[in-house]
């Protein structure tokens, strides 16, 4: 298995995998139109640093689309999964989400202090990178892949800092119900938005985020007009996505109160160089080798940084020896390496 930056040539399994994602998964809507178009937006960005890692304008949207590859032979390069990062959200369309607030009340005449829970709507994090789009399809969801698909990305990140700003967020699937219903949205959305959740959710996936600012409430909504299903999902993950918001928090990235419009789920955030799989990783020289025997636990991510598009990450069979990674001819054709170059590394 090995990470790469998304081609063309994967349309039809990028398709695939948005219809798989079921309801709630935003970022990638099942609609060919846009994702070719996200697809040539990652290829526009991967170009433009093509010779090297190049700070980014601060206004500048840029998405860095990988996809996992089943490199052996039983695979045929088959596409088992996807990730991505978004260098600078809110830059070209609003990036909403609630912040879960507080509300203090008192009366001195009858002695009473009352504390309420509140929801403020906001683009606080209006310029952050996010690490998004991360699916794994059913049949790859063992031998450590989901492992390497979200660590793969703090590995780019750390590879080409300059890319990125100082604070990164994941936003996290919310809770639905037996019957695919969002309660926090029956609750709360459907009054402001004259539409099922899954038309909302797939306009925002779209990049039509303009009418949330449009319709959603300038004011603080007080919770307990809530139903007591819809409270019960604030800050809370759908059950596909604990697994993900596990490896997330195991970084260092932890809930602030903040929280999606739509379904209620959380925003989990960072600085980028607090994030542990960042802070960590450091660069090795590869030595190429026939022969060479490998740990039981497959425990170390290596990847290759010579350009953002020439990117590739795989796991290797052990462990380095002081500043030297010792790797097979395989190991080295799934990285695209040669002796003598520089790879970043992780214990994971």
């Amino acid at each position: 298995m090995r990470i790469r930056p998304i081609v063309h040539a994967d349309i039809e399994d990028l398709l695939q995998i948005a219809r798989e994602t079921g309801v709630g998964f935003t970022s990638l809507p099942d609609n060919r139109e846009f994702l070719e178009a996200k697809l040539a937006h990652t290829r526009a960005t991967f170009e433009r640093h093509s010779h090297g890692a190049a700070p980014s304008a601060a206004d500048e949207p840029e998405l860095y689309f990988f996809v996992l590859e089943d490199d052996s032979p039983e695979g045929a390069n088959r596409i088992a999964g996807c990730c991505a990062i978004e260098a600078r959200v809110g830059l070209d369309t609003p990036f909403y989400n609630y912040r879960v607030g507080r509300m203090s009340h008192s009366s001195v005449q009858l002695g009473l202090h009352r504390t309420i829970d509140t929801l403020f709507l906001s683009s606080d994090h209006t310029g952050d990178a996010e690490v998004c789009s991360l699916y794994l399809r059913p049949e790859y969801r063992r031998d450590r892949n989901g492992v390497l698909l979200s660590k793969s990305r703090w590995l780019f990140m750390a590879s080409f800092r300059a890319l990125f700003p100082e604070r990164v967020l994941a936003e996290m699937r919310g809770v639905f119900d037996e019957q695919h219903q969002s309660p926090f949205w029956e609750c709360l959305g459907r009054h402001f938005f004259p539409m099922d959740f899954r038309d909302a959710d797939r306009l925002t996936g779209l990049g039509q985020k303009s009418f949330i600012g449009e319709l959603m409430p300038k004011f603080p909504i007080y919770t307990p007009f809530l139903s007591e299903a819809a409270r019960a999902c604030i800050g809370q993950v759908h059950e596909h996505t604990r697994p993900a918001l596990a490896m997330l928090k195991k970084e260092g990235l932890r809930w602030e109160g903040y929280i999606d419009i739509f379904d209620g789920g959380p925003t989990v955030e960072s600085y980028l160089d607090d994030v542990l799989a960042v802070r960590d990783s450091r660069t090795v020289t590869i030595d190429i080798a026939e022969g060479l025997p490998s740990e039981e636990r497959t425990s170390w991510l290596a990847a290759t940084f010579k350009a953002p598009d020439d990117f590739r990450a795989a796991w290797v069979g052990r462990a380095p020896t002081g500043d030297i990674l010792m790797v097979t001819p395989e190991e080295a054709r799934r990285l695209g390496a040669v002796s003598g170059e520089p790879l970043r590394i992780l214990s994971a």
